[in-house]
């Protein structure tokens, strides 16, 4: 008897991860009739959705960045906010703040007005032209859901995800994001320049009259739904290994990689594997799997390490870079 209800729970398991697999498809086709030739960047960034994360998507101006988080809110269903992150951006204006009004002729009391924080899908545009200390404003918000003003704790919306775009440092203006604050990324995009036939799509699409809009393919309760299928899904004890030899050994005091203890400067924490673990099972439901591989691993390898880690000045000044480690480590580990 046990047996058979065992059996059925895993049929009903299979079947909802399967529908979920179909809806995400159709999210995946949604988006990609408006974002052209940047099909890992969309995987990656759903990937961040699905595994309950937030999102960092760095590449220079032009690259269509704020467009994807414009189409996730539409195909997904989400209330999403954007916020442009400027140097006299204060932290004020992203969580909220008090003002003080009048009730009636005696009585006066403080009311507390929500920022564009409390939404559903935050766009985070520009997040290294604001001062660390807006920057820091969405520390709390990005770990623990809530927020904190004047000693009072507010919750979020379920769900709620931060995708920041960020430009290259190396541009005028620009602030570079703390460790901390890096670490709350599950995953780093590098959203790169499309191919030539993609441009050329992109080109006459936006051009001539005929730009397709994006349209809802679900709503918010499918993407909730979805998160906790995830975090159902099995993980085999290769794939497990696969992560902790990977994420133990991009630290200084790397396990099983000696030739690299003098190259890294400093290296991820548990937040990391937690991350590889979460988005390795996201990675196989968008697939169609009902179980992550170590092919999952070592696609990710670069978007959950290298916003984690860094290289000595020694290793920088000979060229090395921090993703040529990353492929050393998988070559070797993996």
């Amino acid at each position: 008897m046990n047996d058979t209800i065992d059996e059925e729970l895993k049929g009903q398991a299979v079947a909802h991860a399967e529908e979920a697999a179909d809806i995400l498809a159709k999210v995946r086709d949604g988006i990609g009739r408006v974002i052209f030739g940047q099909k890992d960047v969309i995987d990656q960034t759903l990937i961040t959705l699905l595994a309950g994360g937030h999102g960092l998507l760095i590449g220079v101006p032009g690259l269509a960045k704020t467009k994807l988080v414009e189409a996730l809110g539409t195909v997904l269903g989400l209330d999403w906010k954007r916020i442009q992150f400027t140097p006299d951006l204060m932290p004020a204006d992203i969580i909220g703040s008090e003002i003080l009004e009048e009730i009636d002729d005696r009585h006066r009391a403080f009311r507390f007005l929500k920022g564009p924080v409390f939404t559903q899908l935050l766009m985070a545009d520009e997040i290294n032209r604001a001062s660390p200390r807006t920057q820091s404003a969405l520390l709390q918000s990005m770990q623990e859901r809530q927020v904190t003003v004047a000693g009072e704790r507010y919750n979020l919306p379920v769900p709620f995800h931060v995708l920041a775009t960020q430009n290259p440092l190396e541009q005028e203006g620009t602030y570079p994001l703390p460790e901390a604050q890096l670490d709350r990324f599950l995953l780093q995009i590098d959203v790169g320049y499309p191919d030539k036939e993609a441009e050329k799509h992109m080109l006459l699409a936006t051009t001539c009259g005929n730009e397709t809009a994006p349209e809802r393919v679900c709503g918010p309760e499918a993407l909730v739904a979805a998160q906790a299928i995830v975090r159902r899904l099995p993980v085999g004890e290769k794939v497990v290994d696969s992560i902790l030899k990977l994420v133990r050994a991009a630290r200084p005091e790397a396990d099983g990689a000696p030739e690299l203890r003098d190259v890294i400067s400093w290296g991820p924490g548990p937040r990391a594997s937690q991350a590889f673990m979460l988005a390795a099972r996201a990675r196989a439901l968008i697939d169609g799997r009902l179980a992550p591989s170590s092919d999952d691993v070592v696609a990710l390898a670069g978007p959950v390490l290298r916003h984690r880690m860094a290289i000595s000045f020694a290793a920088r000044a000979e060229g090395q870079t921090v993703m040529g480690v990353i492929d050393r480590l998988c070559q070797t580990l993996l």
